[in-house]
């Protein structure tokens, strides 16, 4: 007997498709066709969009180098305050995005007891740079990926691990052999999400690096700048920044959830 969808959950549903796709219609209507070519391509909105690829490329990878060791410690430890640091991990999920800008201004700024000493120690300033763009969006991304990963873990629970450790094997023998090829389904479904939210970042990434036009302007504080002048250029780099979020998503997203169809790598 096939099972189908209630009827009663068809008006929520398509309610918050239209949440979702009405203001994106009400952009595209907006839009001045005629001006779109020449907005998109200005040498300024190009510059931020290299400037917006470029962080979230990085921040991702940092995601991955600093998420991946972090979710598997949160998933595997049994240790006590666990929950605590879990709680900790995830505060830029729930904590205003120019509340992490300042937090991390008044840690790495100059007046920031960190800051202080990269700028006493080494003479380096990180605020209003473009390796502070890169650790706002790291800082607002990571959670994504640790959130995936972390449930991967817990649900494909860790039999074959404890396998691979009564046969012997090292604990870094387990973890590279055995828990990372059953993280991969989840790890490319996190790295879909982290690098989008890094796309799109803008509170921390203002606060803390500034809108210095080809260092901190990335595409949205781009689309902030011009909404400040010229709407209509605003309205057409709204629309750029969407279809390369799309893109990003359709493209990368099928093949983050390949593991997953065919059954191979785990429970994702």
């Amino acid at each position: 007997m096939r099972t189908g969808v209630p009827r009663a959950l068809w008006v929520p549903a398509v309610v918050a498709l239209a949440l979702v796709l009405l203001p994106v219609a009400g952009l595209v209507v907006r839009t001045d066709l005629t001006r779109l070519p020449e907005l998109i391509t200005a040498p300024a909105a190009l510059r931020a969009l290299d400037l917006s690829l470029t962080t979230a490329a990085m921040s991702t990878v940092l995601c991955v180098l600093l998420g991946v060791p972090l979710a598997v410690v949160l998933a595997r430890t049994r240790a006590r305050g666990v929950r605590v640091l879990r709680a900790v991990v995830l505060l830029p999920l729930v904590l205003p995005p120019v509340v992490g800008g300042l937090a991390l201004l008044y840690l790495l700024g100059r007046n920031g007891f960190l800051g202080y000493l990269l700028d006493v120690t080494a003479g380096v300033r990180l605020p209003f740079t473009t390796a502070a763009v890169v650790i706002a969006q790291t800082f607002v991304a990571m959670p994504f990926l640790v959130v995936s990963l972390e449930g991967a873990l817990r649900g494909g629970g860790d039999a074959y691990e404890r396998v691979a450790a009564t046969l012997g094997a090292r604990p870094w023998t387990v973890f590279r052999r055995v828990t990372l090829p059953l993280l991969l389904p989840a790890l490319g479904s996190g790295v879909v999400l982290s690098f989008a939210r890094a796309l799109g970042e803008f509170g921390a990434t203002i606060t803390f690096a500034g809108s210095l036009e080809g260092v901190t302007r990335t595409l949205p504080l781009e689309v902030y700048t011009q909404s400040q002048a010229d709407v209509d250029s605003a309205i057409a780099l709204s629309l750029l920044l969407i279809v390369v979020a799309v893109l990003v998503i359709a493209v990368a997203r099928p093949r983050a959830l390949e593991g997953v169809h065919s059954g191979g790598g785990g429970r994702g």
